[in-house]
């Protein structure tokens, strides 16, 4: 829970997105006596497209909140930032065979990222309605912890920032629930009380995903081949279309099928059939070049590792696992980047190079960092 001590004399900018969340935060800051700057980032499909219905009613409501508690409101013009870094980040990794996270990248590279560039800069703390908080530890470290909301809780789409982000970040509304933030609209009498929660990828509107691979990818039809029997069972439109762990949208009858593998250079797609099958668990892999949130730089000025034991997350659930942490020979002795080699107290089901491998405490308070699933 964030304290006035922590908010005094400080200059604060709040992204209003035009969803309930950013708007209790404008709420929160308002209650003490303050009055940020409210900022509504424009991200569109395309620059010479139409805004869709969704996107000007976010502004609407937006604007809405903003004069309701006499804050000021800017439009910042965020597009070709998204474009050129987040679809190329995306597009890079998915023509791979991998499967990123572009909404941990929006993070990164917009939210906290070229809206700093542009405007963020002028600000000491920049207040978003992510469902996480911060904690500050003895020697004056800032640390990303997470929220009491298990299914909300979005540390795992903050896991890439940088330390200098992380600084200025600001969650008023992370020590609480989503019930919690609906009922205090409801009854402070907010534009979007009822809204519902915006779905799918940061900015896209009404973009279908698969669309949006399309539009910058194409088609390429390949086989679906059952790993087990070596069998042809169907085709698809492109391996970029689908991810491991996959098991709805094939098109396969006498299922259910998972998707387990990838032949990028082939464009195969394997698959194994049931609702648990072992093939489409593991309880080991690796991931790479570990981005910490908060670095500990020991005396001799190297990186302090991993501890052993901690929990993790590979994907956007209430779920997390336990596991234990070993660093790569390679990376200890300083051979490049830094490679972890994690060993999961139970299967994990659904685990894709590309995803972001989230790492916590022991305890699911403490958010390390993330870094890249590779294969072992």
């Amino acid at each position: 829970m964030i304290n006035d001590e922590e908010l005094k004399d400080k200059r604060i900018a709040v992204l209003l997105s035009g969803g309930v969340d950013s708007a209790v935060v404008v709420w929160e800051l308002a209650r003490r006596g303050l009055k940020p700057d409210c900022f509504y980032i424009k991200i569109g499909p395309e620059e010479t497209e139409e805004w869709d219905c969704s996107s000007e009613e976010d502004m609407e409501m937006a604007t809405a909140v903003a004069a309701r508690f006499g804050c000021r409101l800017e439009v910042v013009d965020c597009h070709k930032e998204y474009w050129d870094e987040v679809t190329r980040y995306t597009m890079e990794k998915v023509r791979s065979g991998l499967t990123p996270n572009p909404d941990v990248m929006c993070n990164r590279l917009i939210k906290f990222g070229a809206f700093h560039e542009k405007r963020g800069h002028d600000y000491d703390l920049i207040a978003t309605g992510h469902y996480a908080q911060t904690e500050v530890d003895e020697e004056g470290r800032k640390w990303l912890v997470t929220s009491p909301d298990p299914v909300k809780d979005q540390t795992d789409f903050l896991a890439q920032i940088y330390d200098w982000q992380l600084k200025k970040a600001l969650f008023p509304i992370g020590h609480m629930r989503k019930e919690e933030v609906r009922a205090i609209a409801e009854r402070e009498h907010l534009v979007n009380a009822r809204r519902k929660d915006s779905q799918g990828i940061c900015f896209l509107g009404k973009i279908n995903y698969n669309d949006y691979l399309r539009r910058y990818l194409g088609e390429q039809e390949g086989d679906i081949i059952d790993i087990e029997t070596g069998k042809v069972l169907g085709k698809h439109k492109g391996h970029w279309f689908h991810t491991i762990g996959q098991r709805k949208g094939l098109g396969l009858g006498g299922g259910p099928w998972n998707v387990v593998k990838k032949d990028v250079e082939r464009n195969i797609l394997y698959v194994v059939k049931g609702y648990e099958p072992i093939k489409a668990h593991v309880k080991e892999f690796a991931f790479r070049d570990f981005h910490f949130l908060t670095p500990i730089v020991r005396n001799d000025e190297t990186l302090e590792p991993l501890p052993e034991r901690v929990t993790f997350k590979i994907r956007h659930t209430p779920d997390y696992f336990n596991g234990k942490l070993t660093l790569l020979p390679s990376a200890q002795q300083g051979g490049g980047e830094s490679v972890y080699h994690i060993e999961t107290d139970r299967w994990v089901q659904g685990v894709a190079p590309g995803q972001f491998c989230v790492i916590y405490d022991e305890q699911f308070h403490r958010c390390f960092g993330s870094g890249e699933i590779t294969l072992l």
